[in-house]
Formats: structure tokens, sequence, C-alpha cells
């Protein structure tokens, strides 16, 4: 009877720890707004999936990576992203991956974050100045390294990194990511650059910034240094 007791226990235990564990599966763009009519609802969260018997060797495969990139724009870099709009045989997989081309003398990926995944970073070519940033509630502590050919850095899910290049020649970088849809989020061009504009005073008085100066920056033009193949 005893037996019979602490085998039910067990089942218990692992049926709410199993719920207690549960959790929705994570979103692979920024919000989905819920829908009655199914005829106006755009699927996401992945991809459909090609039949099995049609899948091809092709569906895993991309080619040209190997290729520089121009950083002919503002700040300096490109960043090539390879996900599962390039290789279909990436859907549900969680992983996806860029090619980063530096401009010599300061080509730069300005801060930013990956709101759905953490990065390995490798250096293939060149001598980066990388760093990241805490949260406040470890007091936005900043963690930096200079990083030359053969070194990998990570960087933490959701925290705003970046890479600078120190060098005088051109310096390439690869990044692997955890999720197929890391997103990508640069800081100044999303709060300066948003469409539509944040209120002046708002950033005026979060920046202790002149208004007049948020509004000069919020005319800029912020550069994409992303691409596709």
């Amino acid at each position: 009877m005893r037996v019979v007791h602490f085998l039910l226990s067990v089942a218990v235990l692992a049926l709410a720890t199993y719920i207690a564990c549960a959790t929705d599966p994570g979103p692979l763009q920024d919000f989905c707004v819920a829908i009655d009519d199914p005829r106006k609802a755009l699927f996401v969260n992945g991809k459909f999936c090609k039949k099995p018997e049609l899948v091809k060797p092709d569906d895993f495969l991309l080619s040209g990576l190997n290729i520089p990139r121009p950083t002919n724009n503002a700040v300096g870099s490109n960043v090539t992203q390879v996900n599962v709009e390039l290789i279909p045989g990436l859907n549900t997989q969680g992983i996806s991956l860029a090619r980063i081309d530096y401009a010599p003398n300061g080509g730069q990926n300005a801060p930013h974050f990956h709101p759905r995944a953490s990065e390995t970073f490798y250096v293939a070519k060149g001598t980066l100045y990388v760093g990241f940033v805490t949260s406040n509630q470890d007091n936005n502590r900043f963690f930096s390294k200079i990083l030359n050919k053969g070194d990998v850095f990570v960087f933490p899910l959701g925290l705003i990194h970046f890479q600078v290049n120190i060098g005088h020649t051109p310096a390439v970088a690869f990044a692997g990511f955890n999720s197929q849809y890391p997103g990508v989020i640069t800081v100044a061009r999303a709060v300066f650059g948003s469409n539509p504009p944040i209120n002046p005073d708002a950033l005026a008085r979060a920046f202790r910034l002149d208004k007049n100066v948020v509004i000069k920056i919020q005319k800029q033009f912020f550069a994409d240094n992303s691409s596709f193949f």
C-alpha cells in the first residue's frame, strides 16, 4: 500500500513539475494581435513545412557567404543576415547566422540588441573593439574586450552590444544565433528615428538634452546596415 502511495505521489509531482515548467513557444515576431476571422489572418511563428518527400538538398544550402559585402554607408558596416528566408531548412531549427563586414578605421555595428536570441560572435579577420551593457538591475555594467582573428565572444540575450573596427584594414566576423528570427533593434535608430517620431519633449528630458538638439537628431537619416543575398 505504501508503494502505491509512493508511486502516486511521484506521478503527481512529475505532473505538477511539467505544468510549472510549461511555457508558450517563444514568439518569432514583434507581436501577434488576435483576430477572429481566419480569412484576415497571417500565419506566424515559423513557416509552413514542405512535405518531406519534396525536400531537396538545396533546401539546406546557401553559397556565397565568403563574398565581402559593401560597407560604404554611414556606419561603415554591413550585416548579411542568413535566416530561414535564405535557407528554408532552418525553419523550426531555432538557429540562424550573420556575416558582418566592417570598414577600416572605425567601421561599426552600432549599439543594438536582439530581443529573441543570444549571440556567439567569431572574428574571422581584423581587430574589433566589442562590448555589452547589462540590465538596470545589474547597474548597467559594461563588459568589453579587444578581439583579434580567431577570438570568440558571447553577447547575452536582450543586452545592448556593439562592435567597432579599430584596425586600419577591413574586418570580418560571423555571428550565430539561437533563433531563426533573432530580430534586431538598433538603439539610436529606434529612439531617434522611430515612425512616427517620439515626442521630442520626452526624449529631451530622458537624455537631458535641449529640445532643439533632439529635433535636429530626429531629422537625420539613420542608415540601415542590414542586407540579404
